[in-house]
């Protein structure tokens, strides 16, 4: 009798969410003793996604798979050893300049906002600007203090540092090695009627999303280098690779961007501009051009549902232990892969495409208070 009891589809859901979040819960309660480990291990994970995309590149061209990813690897480490000799110099230098150099923007941003008050007071206008100047100003101020008193917290924690990149550096290759054999260890655990799919959008969002994104915040960073140094804008190598490497995280580069003029502004307003004008230029060239031919559609979320997955994926991976910044990161792809798995689950329950619901659904909300025709006249 009760083998033949078939639950309705919200009744099932309703219990399948508690245990849900029971798992979650236990998961959490596993994580995070082994904090930082579980953050290093997905670290050197997503290190192998992006190396296994020119090792098999290679392996296409007739190379053996050992030999391919001894050339990757060995590129690898020859680009991060110039960007340890070229690059962290000078962005370490350009950090403390910028740290030095920000009470006195601030003071001037201040002198900009007194005449800005004088302009409203004469024209009759409101003036509240004065309490929240300073309230503005002296916590940029102290936060400008405290970043100084970090940075050299940071610099002695280089030697933690060190290992932990040799750890996720050494972990990444040997998963490059070892990766298709312990996915398909895994994957024995899967359905047959799922395991295709799971495979195929794993593979493919998290491999196209996190080599589309590394590519593309490299080319950016690299054109606004090549620009910031032709207009000679101040501290140009650290705005440019800050602008580049936020493009990992979807819509953080435009507020970088305003908040990079805006600083500039307070010193000098046209070197503001300048940087304003030049940064969504390059932006939208690398936006329109290079990254629909690198990416395509493969994350598929509207925009509102990726400004709302990034708190969720940053929140979630704080109280996994993982970090807010691998969270943001995580947040997009995994929620891409939710997406396809619940496009796939509809089908098989036979509900309608999004597009073919959307005029009924459209014009049930619009006509709300319509009522129902009655029975005819007799």
């Amino acid at each position: 009798m009760l083998e033949r009891l078939v639950l309705p589809l919200w009744l099932r859901l309703s219990l399948a969410l508690p245990l849900l979040v029971l798992n979650l819960w236990v998961v959490r309660q596993l994580l995070l003793p082994l904090a930082p480990f579980p953050a290093v291990v997905l670290g050197a994970a997503l290190i192998a996604f992006l190396l296994d995309l020119p090792t098999r590149w290679l392996v296409a061209r007739g190379l053996p798979r050992p030999l391919a990813v001894l050339l990757v690897v060995g590129l690898g480490l020859g680009l991060l050893v110039l960007a340890a000799i070229w690059l962290v110099p000078r962005l370490i230098e350009q950090l403390g300049e910028l740290i030095h150099a920000l009470p006195a923007w601030l003071a001037q941003g201040e002198q900009w906002l007194d005449l800005l008050e004088t302009w409203a007071a004469d024209r009759g206008l409101p003036t509240e600007f004065t309490d929240l100047s300073s309230t503005l100003f002296a916590r940029a101020s102290q936060l400008a203090n405290q970043l100084s008193q970090r940075l050299l917290g940071l610099l002695g924690a280089t030697v933690g540092l060190t290992v932990n990149t040799v750890i996720v550096v050494v972990l990444a290759v040997f998963l490059l090695l070892g990766g298709e054999a312990i996915v398909a260890g895994l994957a024995r655990w899967l359905p047959d009627a799922v395991r295709p799919l799971v495979l195929g959008t794993l593979g493919r969002t998290f491999r196209g999303y996190f080599a589309g994104q590394v590519l593309l915040a490299l080319i950016l960073s690299a054109a606004q280098l090549v620009v910031f140094t032709l207009l000679g804008i101040p501290y140009g190598v650290l705005f440019a690779v800050l602008i580049g490497f936020t493009t990992l995280i979807p819509y953080a580069s435009a507020l970088t961007i305003v908040l990079v003029s805006v600083l500039l502004a307070l010193e000098n307003p046209r070197t503001g501009l300048e940087v304003l004008a030049a940064a969504i230029s390059v932006g939208q060239v690398v936006d329109q051009v290079i990254q629909p031919r690198l990416m395509g559609s493969i994350v598929g979320l509207q925009p509102a549902w990726l400004l709302v997955c990034l708190p969720i994926g940053a929140r979630i991976g704080s109280l996994m232990g993982l970090g807010d910044l691998l969270g943001l990161l995580l947040a997009v792809p995994v929620a891409s892969c939710l997406k396809t798995f619940l496009d796939a689950w509809a089908q098989q329950l036979g509900l309608p495409e999004p597009e073919e619901a959307a005029p009924a659904i459209a014009a049930a909300l619009s006509s709300p208070g319509e009522s129902r025709p009655g029975p005819p006249d007799r």
